[in-house]
């Protein structure tokens, strides 16, 4: 999977981070390593773990939650 998480407000406007990793949907909490970023950003590095609160495959619908570190 990969992500990009884009800034629109306060200091860090306009910057973003991407992350790639793997991220089955099966497993409760997974970790992915950001590998792209911009503006306020470049070139630091970190990872997100994504924890899923709900889902509904049925639906393709889920609920995650993401906790972003990065070391700057």
């Amino acid at each position: 999977m990969s992500m990009s998480f884009v800034f629109v407000d306060g200091p860090n406007n306009g910057s973003c981070i991407s992350l790639l990793g793997n991220n089955k949907s099966i497993v409760h909490v997974r970790k992915m390593p950001i590998v792209g970023d911009t503006g306020m950003f470049l070139l630091t590095s970190g990872y997100a773990t994504a924890q899923m609160h709900r889902t509904n495959f049925k639906y393709g619908d889920a609920i995650v939650g993401y906790n972003v570190i990065i070391v700057h």
